[in-house]
């Protein structure tokens, strides 16, 4: 028998869930910018810093050798998350967006000769836009770009006529962070590969809605972000498939990344460790293994069956709200809502008025200014959701926005 998903018992795990804002409690519904982190990563990190801290590999001594372990255990934590073949497939980043920047930069750039072809969508974040656009500067490569219909979607049968013979790379979302359109990345990837063509996947917002199986999914490259994930900042993951590792130069000098150094030559590590210079961010990449393991101890596909509820009631609210205009209907589409006032009000200042009752929402273009050309506003309003949250808040989110409404006009 089933155990009932307890949101209640979940929410007692993040403790700034009762912190009062404006004399309200917190609503915290910006999931899809950054989530909020349980006792049990606080404390992870915190037994770190206090009780074992050391750098990792080159030590010999106890505390050294400890924390290596540690550090070295998220790899698995990580691998089977996302179900990878291999621990040796898993690099640690800071983020996606180094983890898009280690393929930009370590893989495509020696690769990319002036003329070849990317192709990205205009669901995409600035940080799957970026990179492509520095390489188009630097080497002159061509951006392709696969539009959403009025709804929102792109279908995976839209990438076909911009597939050329010059076509490097497919760099997709999974979902996008704006109108929470899911993408068939199984689907492009089928299509890429028939014509020879490897995919880039942006994992940033779906990891922590929905499964992740990068087998199945077929992709050659997928990024996630801990802090997201309810981990801390500074901690991610890149996946690469294994048969693209020695196409790889290294993305940053210095540290683990090598082998062997002389005044003459210089011999690197393998991936992942070639990629990942420096002292890393140890204490983050172990939260992020907590943290991971808090989602696979709630059960990500009873995270999914209740953000769906949540998404779905959202939906049917804010229809009700005439004077709100939602932006995209997808056909699948995760927890994530984007919209604007009809009779006028910029989201900057429904973003206040929601504040001042407890409501944290955001306001902006959240980081895809070619979307929002597309949709021909400036800015939105966007609600997302995350594991602890409720169909109590989003009547208090309903509640803000009749208050704005009058405030407004």
């Amino acid at each position: 028998m089933m155990i009932p998903y307890n949101v209640e018992a979940i929410r007692e795990d993040f403790p700034i869930l009762t912190k009062p804002i404006n004399n309200n409690q917190l609503v915290y519904l910006d999931n899809g910018a950054s989530a909020q982190k349980p006792k049990e990563v606080i404390e992870t990190v915190s037994h770190f810093y206090l009780d074992e801290y050391a750098n990792v590999h080159r030590g010999l001594y106890s505390l050294s050798n400890q924390a290596t372990e540690k550090y070295e255990s998220v790899r698995e934590i990580i691998r089977e998350f996302i179900n990878a073949e291999s621990t040796k497939e898993i690099v640690y980043t800071t983020g996606s967006t180094e983890g898009i920047n280690m393929v930009a930069y370590g893989w495509a750039e020696p690769r990319l000769k002036e003329g070849d072809e990317v192709i990205l969508t205009l669901l995409e974040h600035h940080s799957n836009i970026v990179p492509w656009n520095i390489l188009r500067d630097k080497i002159g490569i061509k951006l392709k770009w696969v539009l959403p219909d009025e709804d929102g979607n792109i279908f995976p049968e839209d990438f076909v006529p911009l597939i050329s013979p010059r076509t490097r790379l497919i760099a997709v979302t999974h979902t996008s962070n704006v109108m929470g359109t899911i993408l068939d990345i199984k689907d492009i990837c089928g299509i890429a590969h028939k014509n020879g063509i490897p995919v880039l996947a942006d994992a940033s917002q779906s990891a922590v809605h929905m499964p992740i199986d990068v087998q199945e999914l077929g992709v050659d490259f997928l990024v996630i972000t801990g802090h997201k994930l309810y981990g801390p900042t500074a901690s991610g993951a890149l996946y690469i498939h294994a048969k693209h590792h020695n196409d790889f130069v290294p993305f940053k000098g210095g540290g683990n990344m090598i082998k062997e150094v002389k005044q003459d030559y210089v011999t690197y590590n393998t991936i992942p460790h070639m990629l990942e210079a420096g002292t890393t961010a140890i204490a983050q990449m172990i939260g992020l293994g907590t943290a991971l393991n808090y989602i696979t101890k709630i059960g990500i596909e009873r995270i999914h069956t209740h953000e769906k509820k949540l998404l779905d009631y959202t939906k049917l609210r804010l229809l009700d709200l005439k004077f709100v205009r939602v932006h995209g209907d997808p056909l699948q589409k995760c927890a994530i809502f984007s919209f604007t006032l009809k009779d006028g009000g910029h989201p900057h200042d429904l973003s206040t008025i929601l504040d001042q009752k407890g409501i944290a929402v955001r306001a902006g273009h959240h980081c895809a200014q070619p979307l929002m050309d597309h949709l021909q506003v400036s800015a939105t309003c966007r609600v997302s959701f995350g594991l602890y949250n409720t169909i109590e808040e989003v009547d208090q989110l309903v509640d803000g926005l009749h208050l704005c409404h009058r405030l407004l006009n």
